[in-house]
């Protein structure tokens, strides 16, 4: 899996603090301890520490280099609650309530995010994805300029039996239902950006459809044309097609009889669903009979990262998200040198 080695190899490097929020499974337990040892990350565990421990020691896992956060005892706990209070007052909280919400592990896990104790969270073990969506969305909130948060499924192709090896990114197979041309857009774009920080490699997008180069008429294909010629106007360096059915996006043979003048040439490494139906079922015909490995959903859009797992995780799966937090989380830091803070601050006031 030479891609996902390059994502553990850029963690290693440069590893972040990642702060995880259900200290009571064994799973979330395995892969801290893995991550901790093997030094791809500086993990957190909020949580109650006796429950930690006690769960660490039945399960015969050390928990030599991981750092256990109480929030009923943390010296965090009232900046966060006010921090929150702040955050949610508008809306209609009041002081005791957010003192009250950050005795909840996963609220105070991503509270510490934004107020960077930690420098992305990992959750969903445990928890819904509503509820690890919401309260990161309520919480983190939106990078700036990003006008919708949106995930996607890494997923590795490097079994003997793959004639495509390899990884891609499927998007949007977990968050947005039913998007429209300028959410489409913007859920390629950041598809896009997700590619190139984790695969290590220049995104090549494939808008997919039923539909390849108007070989239907549907609204449905307008939705994705419409989409494609958006991101071409917004991102013209970025290689794209669509409307493209998958077998013109993934095998270079079909792409040259079927799609004319492309740049993606049948090698996409980006597969941008035109709904989460198409989405869902797509990732999960590829995992389970395609043997595809899925890492995620993991969340594109956020200020700063927070990613999901499934509930049906294992402690390998939670590993991997953990390390593909941090490459997010350095990739994060990248975007903001000391030049783009200097131009910021030189810029003149609207």
């Amino acid at each position: 899996m030479k891609a996902l080695h390059r994502i553990i190899d850029h963690a290693r490097a440069q590893p972040r603090r990642i702060v995880l929020c259900e200290a009571d499974d064994v799973r979330v337990l395995q892969a801290a301890q893995r991550a901790a040892r093997e030094g791809i990350a500086r993990i957190l565990l909020v949580g109650r520490p006796d429950v930690a421990c006690r769960t660490a020691l039945q399960a015969g896992v050390p928990l030599d280099g991981i750092e256990l956060v109480d929030p009923a005892t943390s010296p965090l706990a009232p900046a966060l609650a006010a921090e929150l209070h702040a955050l949610r007052a508008a809306r209609g909280m009041t002081a005791e309530q957010a003192q009250a919400a950050v005795l909840d592990p996963l609220c105070f896990a991503n509270l510490m995010v934004r107020a960077g104790h930690a420098d992305g969270s990992v959750a969903g073990a445990l928890h819904t994805t509503a509820d690890v969506v919401r309260t990161a969305l309520q919480v983190i909130g939106a990078a700036p300029g990003c006008r919708l948060v949106s995930s996607f499924f890494l997923m590795m192709l490097c079994e003997p039996f793959h004639a495509l090896k390899g990884g891609l990114i499927f998007s949007d197979c977990g968050l947005v239902v039913d998007p429209d041309a300028q959410g489409l857009s913007e859920i390629a774009m950041a598809a896009a950006d997700s590619a190139a920080g984790l695969l290590m490699e220049e995104p090549r997008v494939a808008m997919l459809s039923f539909s390849t180069s108007g070989s239907a008429r549907h609204a449905a294909v307008d939705k994705v044309v419409a989409a494609t010629e958006r991101v071409r106007a917004l991102r013209p360096e970025l290689a794209i097609d669509g409307d493209v059915q998958l077998d013109a996006a993934i095998v270079a043979e079909i792409a040259q009889r079927k799609v004319a003048h492309s740049r993606v040439g049948g090698h996409a490494n980006v597969l941008v669903f035109p709904s989460l139906e198409a989405g869902n079922i797509g990732y999960k015909l590829a995992e389970r009979l395609g043997g595809a490995k899925a890492i995620g959903p993991l969340l594109q859009g956020l200020a700063k990262p927070a990613n999901d797992l499934s509930r049906g995780c294992s402690a390998e799966d939670i590993f991997h998200v953990i390390a593909v937090t941090v490459v997010q989380a350095q990739r994060a830091d990248a975007a903001r040198t000391p030049a783009a803070d200097a131009t910021a601050t030189a810029a003149p006031a609207p």
